[in-house]
């Protein structure tokens, strides 16, 4: 997909090109840690934007409580621990801050500082990027975290029209849903192997 990105500007050659990443970087896939590295090495070009995933955030929350380990194991965090060289945890020999520490440990420098300084929303001319979505009814200046990472049907049913027109993804669609409001770019990557990619280009905007 970052092939298709750097063809598609080397053809259209716009005067600047920002990349936004939409978050949901880790667990479930095979290689986190690989997909971190990328990540970084596309962060040094200087124009790209990474938003924050629920899966991020929830993992810095494992690290701050590791009395939720075992609901992160329950949504991926398996495959990340074991891209990281660990292995599956087994909760019967180690408790979960030490496999933590383990992890923390084994995480090179820059990927736990990636992870620190994600963006919760990203705003560019009439379009507001995000990992979830917002509530409607409040400000897009106002939203709180948990919504921008977390919410969905409040969300998914509202036709409200929010100030800009949002950009997000977190619940999975087969295809991408352009609406009149906002669109879903999140065609469950992890389950499907279909990443989505969208290009706005003024007012065009085209999924692939």
């Amino acid at each position: 997909m970052l092939r298709v990105i750097d063809a598609d500007v080397a053809c259209s050659r716009p005067r600047y090109a920002i990349e936004v990443f939409m978050g949901d970087y880790i667990d479930r896939g095979p290689d986190t840690r690989s997909t971190l590295d990328v990540l970084v090495e596309r962060s040094r070009r200087g124009n790209a934007v990474f938003l924050k995933g629920n899966h991020e955030a929830f993992l810095v929350r494992v690290f701050e409580d590791p009395s939720l380990f075992e609901d992160w194991i329950a949504v991926g965090g398996t495959q990340t621990l074991m891209s990281y060289g660990l292995a599956p945890p087994d909760l019967k020999r180690n408790d979960p801050a030490s496999i933590l520490r383990d992890l923390i440990r084994a995480m090179p420098t820059e990927h736990l500082e990636f992870l620190d300084n994600l963006r919760l929303s990203f705003s560019c001319g009439d379009f507001f990027f995000v990992h979830a979505g917002v509530r409607p009814g409040v400000p897009l200046a106002d939203q709180t975290e948990r919504d921008l990472l977390w919410i969905r049907e409040e969300f998914l049913q509202s036709d409200e029209q929010f100030g800009k027109y949002i950009v997000h993804g977190h619940t999975p669609v087969r295809n991408a849903e352009f609406l009149t409001n906002r669109v879903n770019i999140d065609t469950g990557a992890y389950a499907t192997g279909n990443l989505t990619l969208m290009s706005i280009q003024g007012s065009r905007m085209l999924a692939v």
